[in-house]
């Protein structure tokens, strides 16, 4: 009788919630509502009364953007221009300077130049302003004016004014636009030693990384010591290459995990068997520059010890985007889901520590030149286990292996000391190729979920 009575007291408990909470809901529904009419009071007042008549287009997308821009740097509603780009940056190419770039208080901000463009070859460095166009002052316009003015005909000029953190005064470049071919994936062969230089995650990124290794078998004529894969300055790209270029390195083991705003809403990447380096030591180069994908494929071979992550700590974008189509010319760039190392751990504003940490000695600036990270950015996602890293990174003490200034090293034809100690690196690595194989055991497999943008 008292189990009865106990079962009709809840009965009677949750059909007592539920006036509460349809008033609740009624409650939430009305509030927003009377924002919507509060919305279109503004919007008729615009339209009646600004001083110069404003298109009611215009008005709609800066109310999007708008609400876009107060959730997260990396949200964002595109229109058909934008969306054009998006695909032009996974699949195709254009004429400009190779720049990837963000708009911070009014002004245009490098995130990272692409290696081997006219913007890389000029010194333009992550966290510089470009402050003037051929002269004119570019504060307070917008970042599609600024992109569309640095991107025109192959072989016209272009004057940039820069502003560097840490320089007194302003440096003037003059450029020439090139055809920038978007080639995500690059290699060469050093000291018997493949190189892998990944410039982005876009379409096929794996599979191209895999061709690299046979080309590099090829052209030896045998394996290599081992490979160095650059991701510098890579800002990332598709999530799925991102899993695919991991799984290129990795016999088994989790790769990474999303997990979106529901506490079950959780999907895991795993490699499947099969390591295309044969075990052989393998070495991942970061820097301030290398963001989104770029911290997946770090954090994955880091975790599953596959591999020496080497260079500056990452960037800190520990969030995924997916593309939501709203027609056939636009889209929404939305964040559905943080995602997180095989270890479990989150990069978001921390980034990917390096195994070694290696400075960039041949770059003259690198001391002076602030490191520009996902932290940095206005209304950025917050890691809740927040590591602090400013401790880390204002350590005084000198390395006695990084003590030579860039000029010494010019000397000895050293212009790349981050690539150079990674090669020497592998070579001290080669008689103990186990020391980086991955340890995991395999788990079971899971599938895999369709592709999000960086």
């Amino acid at each position: 009788m008292k189990s009865t009575f106990l079962r009709s007291a809840t009965a009677l408990g949750a059909l007592a919630l539920i006036p509460a909470t349809t008033a609740a809901l009624a409650e939430a529904e009305g509030s927003s509502y009377k924002a919507l009419d509060e919305f279109m009071d503004v919007f008729q007042k615009v339209r009646t009364d600004y001083v110069d008549k404003v298109d009611d287009e215009k008005l709609i997308k800066g109310a999007i953007e708008g609400m876009l821009s107060s959730l997260d740097p990396h949200s964002s509603f595109l229109d058909a221009r934008d969306f054009a780009t998006l695909r032009t940056q996974t699949e195709g190419s254009y004429g400009g300077l190779g720049l990837s770039v963000t708009m911070e208080d009014g002004a245009v901000k490098v995130i990272a130049p692409t290696e081997d463009t006219p913007a890389w070859r000029a010194g333009i460095k992550a966290g510089d302003y470009i402050t003037h166009l051929d002269g004119e002052l570019i504060y307070g316009g917008t970042l599609d004016d600024a992109v569309d003015k640095m991107r025109g005909a192959a072989g016209t000029p272009i004057k940039l004014t820069i502003v560097r953190p840490g320089r007194d005064k302003p440096i003037d470049l003059t450029l020439t636009r090139e055809i920038i071919e978007l080639k995500p994936v690059k290699w060469e062969v050093k000291n018997n030693i493949g190189v892998i230089n990944i410039v982005s995650f876009s379409a096929n990124t794996g599979a191209d990384v895999r061709s690299a290794i046979r080309s590099i078998d090829k052209s030896l004529g045998h394996k290599p010591t081992g490979y160095v894969l650059d991701l510098r300055s890579n800002p990332g790209g598709l999530l799925d290459e991102a899993v695919s270029v991991s799984d290129t390195f990795l016999e088994r083991g989790e790769i990474v995990s999303q997990r979106g705003r529901a506490k079950g809403d959780v999907e895991r990447y795993y490699a499947k068997p099969g390591d295309d380096a044969k075990g052989l030591p393998v070495i991942v180069l970061v820097d301030s520059g290398s963001a989104s994908a770029s911290e997946i494929v770090a954090g994955a071979l880091q975790d599953q010890h596959r591999a020496l992550v080497m260079g500056e700590r990452s960037f800190g974008k520990g969030s995924v985007q997916t593309l939501l189509p709203l027609s056939n010319t636009t889209a929404l760039r939305l964040t559905t889901a943080r995602y997180y190392t095989p270890s479990n751990r989150s990069v978001q504003e921390g980034g990917i520590e390096p195994d070694i940490l290696v400075p960039q000695l041949s770059d003259p600036d690198y001391k002076e030149r602030p490191r520009f990270r996902e932290s940095d950015l206005r209304r950025h996602l917050i890691n809740e286990a927040k590591v602090d890293n400013k401790t880390l990174e204002e350590d005084g003490k000198p390395d006695p292996r990084f003590t030579a200034t860039a000029e010494e090293l010019k000397k000895k034809g050293i212009d790349d000391f981050q690539l150079d100690y990674a090669l020497k690196t592998i070579a001290r690595l080669a008689s103990k190729p186990a020391a980086v194989v991955a340890q995991a055991a395999p788990p079971p497999p899971a599938p895999r979920a369709k592709p999000a943008t960086k």
